[in-house]
Order: structure tokens, then C-alpha cells, then sequence
């Protein structure tokens, strides 16, 4: 019988690979919103992924029953989740090599990231903010608190060259990932004909403009009487909406209410135009959605849209408010097939750019590169 030699691995199972291990703090799919989608994405495919072992933990989490009955009331919720919340950080950190923390602006920064960010440092962790918000130019001017953490962060995160800008005048270095579109679950298809059918899925609230929709939407029924629109989500003004649509006596216009986002291409593969109105916007995800799905894009540009998306290649822009112009864009569309035609197909080679395939390797290597400096942080002298 021959023995393997001393020190040989001869005989011996080869060890498994070092799986790195990450937590990340986002909302739940709970929350409507990108950045729960976003989260929702990443987590999906890293619990796939041989490579990594991913905690989740949830900005928003689900109360005990003894205090369940304030999920009714929005602002009370939010602080009655707050010790919850924190728990669940201090729990859910042991163990992992970096934090993944998801954030956005103003009192959304104070009660998420910013507990995750000092629980993280308390634990000794590496961390990872990754700031989504259109926002960010007011914020970042506004809160010298924001501006101090992102500073403090190990590692920045944006998801586009328009957030990587903003942060570059506070004198902040982030990296660049864009957001990721679930190809898989969006349903690519020539519209032709292009029917009057709009889509808006981006709810109700200040800065998404959905008066600036329907007022261009009476424009476009002028031209096309068979004309609908679909409004897909919820917001404070959702009633300021509906009673502007009574007033007018403005048919064709459907409340869908929030979708689950695993229902939500169902709405776009229904839909040929896809309309937005935003005045405040980073990288929407429902237009890398519509990208995706075949629908031509009008939209207005605030700056972040303007890095999105590519006037007469794949989509027509307009300046924020411009009802009329987004109605001519709409139009210019649904009279000229072959433009639409072209400015879908764009896109959708466009919305490649944003699949897991692509951006997997970006996450990876970022992940790797804060367990390193952990590593070394720690190594004795």
C-alpha cells in the first residue's frame, strides 16, 4: 500500500472555495420602489451564485403581532420599525465579510444607511454604500452629515455617470454600476402596428410629473380618440390625479393600483408607448423595463434621464414640464412607425448593457476587493 508522502494532499479532499460573505441592507420586496427590485435582483441571483453567501436585512421589517396595527399608519410605522430595524443589523452582521448598504436621500439616509453604517463599524465591518437617489445634488448640498459618512464609507457606489458627477463635485469617488434589468421576465416584441396604448409606471408622487402625463395624454387624444393610458402605481396624489382626470371628463385613463414587480411585464407587453414625466430623476428602472419590452420611450429630461437615454436613438426627450412637447414626442411616434421601430430596437440592444451577465463580475469584484482590505486590516503586524 502506498501512503502519501508527509505534507502531500495526495488522499485528501480538496478543500471547497472560499465563498465570500456579504449582507445587504435594502428594503424589502415589502416596499415598491427600484431600489427594492434592485435588491431583490442582486439577492436573487447571489443565493444562486457559488461564490458568495448573502444575509439580507431588511430596512423595513415585519413588526411582532402585539404592534402589527401601526403598518397602518406611514409615519408612525417607520419609527416603530426603527429598534426593530436595529436589531436585526447588530443580529445580522455577525459573520459577514462587508456590507452592502442601499441608500437614498434626506430622512430616508438618517434612518436607514446611516444605522447600518455605524452598527457595520461597531461589528468591524467593511462597508458599501450604494446611493441611488436623483436627489443627491440637494441632498449632498444640504446635509454635511451625508457628505461625512459617504466619506467614511469604504467603498461608493453609484448607478450611473450622472450620480458619479454629482458625487464628484463634493469631492466623493464613487464607482460606477448600473442598475440591473431582469431581462428574463420582459417579453421583447415589435409593436407594429404601434397602437395609442401608454404606459406610466412610475406612481404618485411630486417628482414624477404624472399631471405633465395626463395633460399631454389630452393632447394625444385629440389626434387619436381610441387612446389609453395606463397609470401603474400609488402616491399622495393618486386623488389630486383622479379628480384632475374627472374634471376634464377624460376617458380612456386606467388606475392600475401597485403591481408586484413579478407581475409588472405583463402591463408593458400590453402597452406600446412608454411615457415619463419625471422632474427629478437618476436611472429609472422602468425605463430600462421599457427598453427591455419593446416600448418606445418619451420622457422628459432631468439631468440623470439625459445619461439614460438617447435622443431619436432610444427615446425622445423633452425638457421636464413640457407637456406639450412629451405630447408631440408621443405623437411623432404613433405617426411615424418606422422611427418607433428603430428607437425599440435601440433600446433593447441598449437594455443589454444592464443584465446580470454584465454587471455580475463589477458586484464580484467589489465585494472582493473590501474582504481583502478587511483581511489585511486585521492580519497581525
Amino acid at each position: 500500500m502506498i501512503r502519501p508522502e508527509s505534507g502531500s494532499t495526495r488522499g485528501r479532499p480538496t478543500p471547497a472555495p472560499h465563498k465570500l460573505s456579504v449582507a445587504i441592507v435594502a428594503a424589502s420586496p415589502r416596499s415598491t420602489g427600484g431600489q427594492s427590485v434592485q435588491a431583490e435582483i442582486l439577492m436573487r441571483h447571489w443565493q444562486e451564485d457559488p461564490e458568495l453567501e448573502v444575509a439580507f436585512i431588511p430596512i423595513d421589517p415585519v413588526l411582532p403581532r402585539w404592534i402589527a396595527w401601526v403598518e397602518r399608519l406611514r409615519g408612525l410605522r417607520t419609527l416603530a420599525r426603527q429598534p426593530f430595524y436595529w436589531v436585526a443589523l447588530w443580529r445580522g452582521m455577525r459573520g459577514v465579510e462587508c456590507v452592502h448598504i442601499f441608500s437614498a436621500s434626506y430622512w430616508s439616509f438618517v434612518l436607514a444607511p446611516l444605522p447600518a453604517w455605524v452598527i457595520a463599524r461597531l461589528h468591524g465591518k467593511r462597508t458599501l454604500v450604494n446611493y441611488h437617489s436623483g436627489e443627491a445634488p440637494d441632498h449632498l448640498r444640504r446635509s454635511r452629515l451625508a457628505v461625512a459618512l459617504l466619506r467614511h464609507a469604504d467603498t461608493l457606489v453609484v448607478p450611473s455617470r450622472f450620480l458619479e458627477t454629482v458625487f464628484h463635485r463634493f469631492g466623493l469617488e464613487p464607482r460606477t454600476v448600473p442598475n440591473i434589468v431582469d431581462v428574463g421576465q420582459f417579453h421583447y416584441r415589435r409593436r407594429s402596428p404601434l397602437r395609442p396604448l401608454l404606459l406610466c409606471t412610475r406612481g404618485f408622487h411630486p417628482y414624477y410629473g404624472i399631471d405633465v402625463v395626463v395633460q399631454a395624454f389630452v393632447e394625444v387624444k385629440r389626434s387619436f380618440s381610441e387612446a389609453r393610458l395606463c397609470l401603474v402605481g400609488k402616491g399622495p396624489l393618486e386623488g389630486k390625479i383622479r379628480a384632475m382626470v374627472s374634471s376634464r371628463r377624460l376617458s380612456g385613463v386606467d388606475f392600475v393600483g401597485d403591481l408586484p414587480h413579478d407581475q409588472i411585464s405583463r402591463v408593458y407587453d400590453a402597452s406600446d408607448v412608454f411615457v415619463n414625466a419625471s422632474w427629478i430623476d437618476n436611472m429609472p428602472l422602468s425605463i430600462l423595463e421599457a427598453f427591455a419590452s419593446g416600448t418606445p420611450v418619451a420622457t422628459t429630461a432631468p439631468a440623470g434621464i439625459r445619461y439614460l437615454v438617447d435622443h431619436e436613438r432610444t427615446g425622445l426627450l423633452c425638457e421636464p414640464g413640457d407637456w406639450k412637447g412629451l405630447a408631440d414626442n408621443v405623437l411623432r411616434l404613433l405617426h411615424d412607425p418606422h422611427l418607433a421601430s428603430r428607437i425599440a430596437e435601440s433600446a433593447q440592444q441598449e437594455s443589454r448593457r444592464y443584465t446580470w451577465d454584465e454587471v455580475r463580475d463589477a458586484w464580484l469584484q467589489i465585494y472582493r476587493s473590501l474582504a481583502r482590505t478587511r483581511a489585511s486590516t486585521y492580519a497581525p503586524g
